[in-house]
């Protein structure tokens, strides 16, 4: 059995630049000394895509009854499906591509699920494609938490030291304020709360963001704060839980990242004045985060019964298949996953098996 961390890949959307940036990210790295990357995909893509780019890496097949005990230290493994088997057109949205990438997936829950594997990074899919493959899931949040079975889940998206957490995710700007509640928010905290220990902060500190410009003033433009995000932030004070808020969202990014003044306990070195910050929707939380860190951003899916993953980007439809796409992100959300393989507490003995639905 592997005594370091086993990493599944899986390949995502075919027809983006998923495969590459992951054979780019695996092709230099030292990999055996820290992790064991294992491939979830398809085998004859990968090694065309790697003879048709003359990238240096090897990789063979292996069975998942292999992962634990016949793992190669010469060629990255490979959990072959064998789903493609015409020539891929880059950039094309398919029904074929996002049924793929819905089961390089499925395969990947069962494999973390069943602690084949010590955590899960997912390539970039395409919500059209599997909208076209009638997939019923809205992006991989919502997908893993419902093959999972998990209630209680948050996005999260890490770029150097700042980390937002997600109290709504893909909804349209217009619900949001009727979508947001009490409950949706407190979630969030006790995610960001409990992810501490994966960033050396086991009492985290934790800012909550207003909806409205101002944090509502008061209740002056706007009710929300005064209504059901004050209320969260109450009852996750009274459980222990070191947050403070709501904060004008125009502010809070800047204080997360920069170092208190004074006194200099108050912050960690090379951090700011906050561990996590708690965004009411989507873009509030994506834009400061992408605007500072674009090329090294990585989602993490909280709450699942194991570790997920992510580039923090998209398929890239525009460049794939032409060997430009900069695999930083992948590489950080591997890095990233390693780190917190490290910290789990998970235990696989009471793992339910997976089943695909």
């Amino acid at each position: 059995m592997s005594t370091i961390p086993i990493i599944g890949i899986t390949m995502g959307d075919p027809a983006g630049i998923g495969a590459e940036v992951i054979v780019k990210s695996l092709k230099q790295r030292p990999i055996y000394s820290k992790y064991q990357p294992v491939i979830i995909g398809d085998f004859s893509y990968l090694q065309s895509l790697i003879k048709k780019f003359s990238i240096p890496l090897k990789i063979s097949v292996i069975t998942e009854k292999e992962i634990q005990k016949n793992l190669s230290s010469i060629s990255i493994p490979v959990i072959d499906l064998g789903n493609l088997s015409e020539k891929i057109k880059f950039g094309a949205c398919d029904a074929g591509y996002g049924k793929a990438s819905y089961e390089y997936i499925a395969k990947g829950i069962k494999l973390a699920s069943s602690g084949a594997i010590g955590a899960l990074v997912t390539a970039p899919i395409n919500k059209e494609g599997l909208h076209k493959a009638d997939v019923p899931y809205t992006g991989h949040t919502e997908m893993l938490a419902h093959l999972t079975k998990t209630k209680d889940f948050a996005m999260m998206l890490v770029g150097g030291n700042l980390r937002v957490v997600l109290a709504t995710r893909h909804i349209p700007l217009k619900n949001i304020a009727k979508e947001l509640t009490e409950e949706k928010i407190l979630t969030a905290i006790k995610l960001a709360h409990n992810a501490g220990k994966f960033f050396n902060a086991p009492r985290p500190r934790i800012a909550v963001c207003g909806l409205n410009p101002h944090a509502g003033e008061g209740g002056t433009i706007g009710r929300e704060e005064v209504q059901i995000i004050i209320p969260a932030i109450k009852k996750a004070k009274k459980s222990g839980i070191n947050v403070q808020g709501p904060y004008a969202s125009d502010t809070v990014f800047h204080k997360a990242i920069k170092p208190a003044r004074t006194p200099l306990k108050q912050w960690r070195e090379g951090g700011g004045e906050y561990d996590f910050v708690v965004a009411m929707y989507h873009d509030q939380g994506l834009i400061p985060l992408k605007t500072l860190y674009f090329d090294e951003g990585v989602n993490v899916t909280l709450g699942l019964p194991f570790i997920r993953t992510s580039p923090d980007h998209g398929t890239a439809y525009d460049i794939a298949g032409k060997n430009i796409a900069n695999p930083k992100s992948m590489q950080e959300a591997i890095n990233l996953a390693v780190k917190m393989s490290r910290f789990k507490t998970f235990d696989n003995s009471k793992r339910e098996e997976y089943k695909a639905v």
